[in-house]
């Protein structure tokens, strides 16, 4: 039935002279997430995005697709056609007998909006042309302007687009109009849900996972790139950088207390991403620390973590409860892959009672046992870029 999909944009009104550079973000978000698709086009028509395909049965799919893709408020499935106004008619009472053997319809109206003023008629006159020939073929339904089952929508361009429905989207901005940040992907719930709502409000992400290989898993690494893979239907293409973190928590292991092992370890995590963020052009950092969670999010905690670097960091989900947090994982696809079963780097080398109010200046003087330059540049060496 529908050969084209309606995008309308989000927030893109509010941005001004700039829009020009958003719609192009949006536009090459919309062609990479629909890249499988054969004989599909994205073009622009006053003010608008059009997602036209030659294969009908795919429409459904190219709907579900495009509605993971920040930027868009919502999305009408349409049918394009010429601007006669006796096509117009014909293909409007096609699109009603489509709807009236899919639902139970009882009321309609009839709404255009003319882009064309060459348009020979008024918009409410071919409103009502358009009404009257919907009473001439179906029997049982009448107008009702203040409260339809079904509203029918036409609007004249360049070409006719005909749609009965608006569905709601995402919104946020499109990937890549607000700069670029590196998230540190840690294979659990919280980090992917952080990526996802950075994301969201335009910044285009690459990721960081460290492993400790062998003592954690082939498959705790496959699980990452799962998550990577589930955050790419929303974000875009995802870089994510795999780095072996092992030399640096035997070194912890062998000159500090115990007790630091996870200030000492998120530090060096820190002054690495910073490292790989500040090389790859990327402007901030991104975790998915939620305050007093665990040992190493209380505020003393993440203060002193925080203090190996200069760059800036993004908590979306700093003020969340954990209840919040798995409801947004379990929205976007993340969460039944984030609990699956294999231990992280974190969790294999923490320490049985983690410090919570870490004091900067004992943690200083136990990294001056270590060579902390030599160890960063040791495991950056093991870097693997997927």
């Amino acid at each position: 039935m529908y050969n084209i999909a309606a995008v309308s944009f989000g927030e893109l009104f509010l941005k001004g002279k700039n829009r020009g550079s958003f719609e192009h973000k949006l536009i090459e978000q919309i062609k990479y997430a629909l890249k499988e698709f054969n004989d599909v086009s994205v073009y622009k028509d006053s003010g608008k995005v059009y997602v036209e395909t030659k294969n009908e049965a795919d429409m459904g799919e190219i709907v579900g697709k495009a509605r993971k893709i920040f930027g868009i408020s919502n999305i009408s499935p349409s049918i394009k056609t010429t601007k006669a106004p006796d096509i117009i008619i014909e293909k409007t009472i096609e699109l009603f007998r489509y709807l009236i053997n899919k639902q139970d319809i009882k009321t309609f109206k009839i709404r255009t909006k003319r882009t064309d003023k060459g348009f020979p008629f008024s918009s409410m006159d071919f409103s009502a042309l358009v009404g009257s020939k919907i009473l001439e073929n179906f029997s049982s339904v009448k107008v009702d302007v203040h409260a339809p089952d079904v509203e029918v929508f036409i609007d004249i361009k360049k070409c006719c687009y005909i749609s009965s429905e608006k569905i709601k989207t995402l919104g946020g901005l499109p990937v890549g109009s607000n700069g670029k940040a590196l998230l540190l992907l840690s294979g659990g719930i919280d980090s992917p849900v952080a990526g996802y709502m950075i994301a969201k409000r335009g910044v285009e992400i690459n990721a960081l996972y460290f492993h400790t290989y062998p003592f954690t898993s082939e498959r705790a690494n496959e699980k990452v790139v799962k998550l990577k893979q589930k955050l790419e239907e929303y974000c875009g293409k995802i870089k994510l950088y795999n780095i072996n973190m092992l030399e640096i928590h035997k070194a912890i292991r062998e000159f500090c207390r115990e007790e630091e092992t996870t200030i000492l370890a998120r530090r060096f995590m820190m002054r690495i991403a910073e490292k790989i963020a500040l090389e790859n052009k990327m402007d901030m950092l991104i975790t998915g620390e939620s305050l007093g969670q665990v040992a190493s999010q209380t505020m003393k905690s993440m203060a002193v973590i925080e203090n190996a670097i200069n760059m800036p960091i993004l908590k979306p989900l700093v003020g969340l409860d954990k209840s919040e947090i798995i409801e947004i994982a379990r929205e976007i696809g993340t969460y039944e892959t984030s609990i699956l079963p294999y231990d992280d780097c974190c969790s294999v080398f923490a320490p049985q009672h983690p410090l919570i109010n870490p004091k900067l200046e004992n943690i200083k003087r136990s990294e001056s046992k270590l060579n902390v330059e030599e160890l960063i540049e040791k495991v950056c060496s093991t870097i693997e870029i997927l």
